[in-house]
This record gives C-alpha cells, structure tokens and sequence, in this order.
C-alpha cells in the first residue's frame, strides 16, 4: 500500500460530493490526514461509511466555503490544531446553464461566480499565508474543460470556470519560488450519479470516472509533481 501522504493534512473542499468523495477516499488510502467540508450531513456519512478500516484519519467541518469569514475562520482552526494544511484541494463547484446570456438571471451568474471562483478565491485566501510561512503546501483547483471550451447557453458557467483558471495562475505566479505548488484539473464531464442521470442517453464509457481523475489530483500532491507548477492539467477521457 503506497503511504505517500502518511501524516499529511489534507483539506478537501467538497470532499463528499461525486469527485470529492473520491479524492478524500484516496487519500485516506494513503494514511493522510483527511478534512472534508460538507452542506449535507447524510454526504459526510456515506464518506464516513466508504473510509471505515482505510488507514488515514477523516474528520467532517460543516462549512460554506464561499462563505470568507467562515473560511478564515475554519482554516485557522484547523492550523492551529493540526499545525498546519499541507494540501488544499479545491472540489467545489456547480453547474447551470440551458439558457443563453441575456436570459440568465442575476442570481443564476452570481451563484456560478460563488461557486466556482469565489470559493477558491475564499480558500487560498485563508491557506496561503501559513504555507508561505512554512515553506511549502500544494494546491489544486478542480475547474472544468469549459474554461477552454465555451458552449452556448452556458456563459455564467464557462465565465467562473475560465476565471478560476486564470486565478490560479495568477497565484502559482505569486507563490513561485516559495515552495507551494498550485495546479488546476480540468475535467470533462465526470461519470457521476447525478450527471447520469441529467444525461441517461451519453456514452457514459468515455466519461472520466472521479476515482482516476483522483490518481491525477494526488500525483499533483506528491512528490513526483515537484516540477509541475501553474499547470492546467486536462482529464478529458474520450470526450
């Protein structure tokens, strides 16, 4: 059983949704200190559930990470009990779309922004500053191929991923030197229950499943991915 994340503390926003579940599952394969944030609590107990007898440690923080003050908060809690975040995996995120720009209503655009870039933005905000004092920590943002691809009837969605990705960049530019490593994962459509079922007639063969996009979050963790840093790595499949 490979331990290279034995004793490390690891945050996962969203760690119980359909990707989440599967990066908190591999690192706590990996005997890593796993903390998850969660909205629903039956989803921190199937998680629960699915780690019993994995060798790592699990706890649950119930937290709205677009929520600023209560991420800062949270983050300092949690470094000052554990001593420190040495990775933060940003899984959080959302989807709306069916509808072109000028029909997409205001709380529609703001609920994408929150989701999907506010959070990282209320994440690293809140984690940054202890890695630069310890010298290192890893960082990853789940974004989407819509970042790059940019369909009709989704502008809300496309715009908050694209920003996402130029976020991080921005911020592996800012940490550069400095022992941090920051990346992004780009997935397509993830093979998930819930995109299943929004979509019963896809292939859903070529559809990345999360345990794999998950061996690509952890490699960006590990060691081994010391010389990858403002990346934008795709996880497409066969889409």
């Amino acid at each position: 059983m490979a331990e290279r994340f034995r004793d490390k503390v690891v945050f996962i926003a969203g760690g119980t949704g359909g990707l989440g579940r599967a990066v908190s599952l591999a690192f706590l394969q990996e005997s890593a200190r796993v903390m998850v944030t969660y909205r629903r609590k039956e989803e921190v107990a199937a998680v629960v559930r699915d780690a019993s007898g994995l060798p790592g440690s699990l706890s649950g923080l119930e937290l709205d990470v677009t929520d600023e003050t209560a991420t800062q908060q949270c983050i300092e809690s949690v470094t000052a009990d554990s001593g420190g975040i040495d990775i933060l995996v940003n899984a959080v995120g959302g989807y709306a779309g069916g509808t072109p720009l000028w029909s997409t209503p205001p709380d529609v655009w703001e609920r994408m922004m929150a989701l999907n870039l506010r959070s990282g933005y209320a994440l690293c905000r809140a984690v940054v500053p202890s890695m630069l004092n310890r010298g290192s920590g890893w960082i990853v943002n789940v974004a989407s191929r819509a970042a790059f691809d940019h369909a009709a009837g989704a502008a809300a969605y496309a715009a908050s991923k694209a920003a996402a990705v130029a976020m991080m960049d921005s911020l592996a530019a800012d940490v550069r030197g400095k022992g941090i490593r920051v990346n992004s994962v780009i997935p397509s459509i993830i093979d998930t229950e819930a995109n299943r079922k929004a979509m019963p007639g896809a292939d859903f063969a070529k559809w990345p499943r999360p345990e794999e996009i998950a061996k690509v979050i952890l490699f960006l963790c590990s060691d081994d991915a010391r010389l990858i840093h403002g990346a934008s790595v795709p996880v497409y499949g066969d889409t």
